[in-house]
C-alpha cells in the first residue's frame, strides 16, 4: 500500500511545527523526541529529552524549528511504517510522555444528550432509542444555546429538577463545574497506527474524536493533537462510579499523530474553529460510519477548562494533555435495528482535522494488544543508558 504522507498531515503542512515521539531500535531501544522540518523527521532528544522538557521551553517553537538533530528520514516513510502492523524498527508513538492525561467529558449538547441516555437505559443498548425520543421531548430546548453556570442553566436545571428529570450529567454538561477526569497514566497513550483496546466484558461501545491539549507545568497551552477517548458506553451506563473502569485500560487512550505547535498561523483561535471528523470501517461487516464535530459547538470554552484542570487548586509539575470532549455519540445501527452502534473487532477508526492531520487506530481488546510496559522509570533508565540524563 502506498501511503502518502499528506493523508495524515495538516493541510498547510509546509508551515505547521509539528513534534512528537517515535520508537528507535537498537541500539536505542527507546523513544526519541521528533521534529519535521520540510518532510524531514529530526531526532532532538539530545535537546529536549521529553515532550514535556518541549513544551516547558521558553523558545519550544526554536527549538523544534533549528535545534540540532539526527535525521531519520522522510514523514511519509515513518507514517507508512506506523501504519504496517507487519512493520519492526522505527514507528512513530503518541507524542506525549511524562505528562498526566486528562479529560473533560459532557462538553457538546449532543454528547449531555446522550450521556443521560446512558444513564437511565442502564447500559442496555436496546432502551437507548426510546429513551432518546422520550428526552428530546421532555427537554424541548437546545441546549447548545445555554451557557453552562448562567441564570438560563438555572432554570432549566431547576424546571428539569421540578419533572424529576435530572441528571448528573445534566449538571456537568449546563453547571458551572466541568466534568474532567483523569482519562489514563503517563506514559500509556498510544499513537498513529496502533491498536486499541475494548474491555473484554464491553458490548456497547464507541471511539470519541476529540482535539487535545497540550499544557506546560504553569498552565500554558502550547499546541494541540488528535486524540481517541475510547469510550465503554455500557459500562459507564450502569453507573458512573464505573467510569475509571470504562476509559482507562490498556490502549484506551490515543493520540496523534504528532503535537502541533501555537505559532502565528496555529492558535486557540484556530482551534475553536475546527472540524473534528470521525469515520469508522468495519473490517468484517464493510460497516461504514462517518460524522463531523465542529468545536464551535462546544458549550465550555477551551481555555476555561484548562483553567479548571489546572490553578492554585490542582499543579501538574510535568504538564498535561487535555481532551476537549466530544460531540460524536454514533447511533446509527449497526448489528440490529434500533441497537445502535458499537464497535467490532478490526473496525479501522480515522479521526482528523485540517489543522492537525489524522490519527488512525484499528480496533483490538485490551487483554489481546500488546501490553504496557514501558512506564515513566524505563523511560529514565533507558535515557541514562544512552547518556542523555547528564546533558
Amino acid at each position: 500500500m502506498t501511503i502518502s504522507p499528506n493523508s495524515y498531515l495538516p493541510a498547510d503542512g509546509e508551515r505547521a511545527v509539528l513534534v512528537g515521539r517515535v520508537w528507535r531500535p537498537a541500539p536505542h531501544d527507546g523513544p526519541a523526541v521528533i521534529a519535521i522540518r520540510q518532510s524531514e523527521v529530526f531526532d532532538i532528544t539530545s535537546t529536549v529529552r521529553t515532550t514535556a522538557d518541549l513544551f516547558d521551553s521558553n523558545d519550544a517553537l526554536y527549538i523544534a524549528r533549528s535545534a540540532p538533530g539526527e535525521s531519520l528520514g522522510s514523514v511519509g516513510a515513518l507514517i507508512a511504517k506506523s501504519l504496517d502492523p507487519n512493520a519492526t524498527g522505527l514507528r512513530l508513538l503518541a507524542p506525549c510522555d511524562v505528562q498526566a492525561i486528562k479529560a473533560c467529558g459532557v462538553t457538546f449538547a449532543v454528547s449531555l444528550l446522550e450521556r443521560v441516555i446512558e444513564e437511565q437505559a442502564g447500559g442496555d443498548a436496546s432502551k437507548a432509542k426510546e429513551i432518546r425520543e422520550t428526552i428530546n421531548t421532555l427537554i424541548g430546548a437546545d441546549l447548545s444555546k445555554i451557557k453552562p453556570g448562567s441564570e438560563s442553566a438555572q432554570k432549566l436545571k431547576a424546571e428539569m429538577d421540578r419533572r424529576g428529570a435530572w441528571s448528573q450529567y445534566m449538571e456537568v454538561g449546563i453547571g458551572p463545574d466541568a466534568e474532567v477526569f483523569s482519562k489514563s497514566q503517563p506514559m500509556s497513550a498510544v499513537g498513529l497506527g496502533a491498536d486499541i483496546g475494548l474491555y473484554k466484558t464491553s458490548v456497547w461501545n464507541n471511539p470519541e474524536p476529540e482535539i487535545v491539549l497540550a499544557v506546560n507545568s504553569v498552565g500554558q497551552i502550547v499546541g494541540a493533537s488528535l486524540g481517541n477517548d475510547v469510550n465503554l458506553r455500557d459500562i459507564e451506563g450502569r453507573s458512573a462510579l464505573l467510569l475509571g473502569k470504562a476509559k482507562d485500560n490498556n490502549g484506551s487512550c490515543a493520540i496523534g499523530p504528532f503535537v502541533r505547535l501555537f505559532d502565528e498561523h496555529f492558535t486557540l483561535d484556530s482551534i475553536q474553529k475546527e472540524s473534528v471528523s470521525l469515520k469508522i470501517e468495519g473490517r468484517d461487516d464493510d460497516f461504514v460510519l462517518e460524522g463531523v464535530s465542529h468545536m464551535s459547538e462546544m458549550s465550555r470554552d477551551p481555555a476555561d477548562l484548562v483553567s479548571q484542570t489546572y490553578g492554585p487548586h490542582h499543579q501538574y509539575p510535568d504538564g498535561f494533555m487535555l481532551f476537549l470532549g466530544t460531540m460524536f455519540s454514533p447511533i446509527k445501527d449497526r448489528d440490529a435495528k434500533g441497537a445502535g452502534f458499537t464497535h467490532h473487532l478490526g473496525d479501522v477508526v480515522t479521526i482528523s482535522a485540517p489543522s492537525l492531520g489524522a490519527l488512525v487506530n484499528t480496533v483490538r481488546r485490551s487483554d489481546e494488544i500488546t501490553p504496557w510496559t514501558f512506564g515513566v522509570r524505563a523511560l529514565y533508565e533507558n535515557l541514562t543508558s544512552r547518556g542523555l540524563m547528564n546533558q
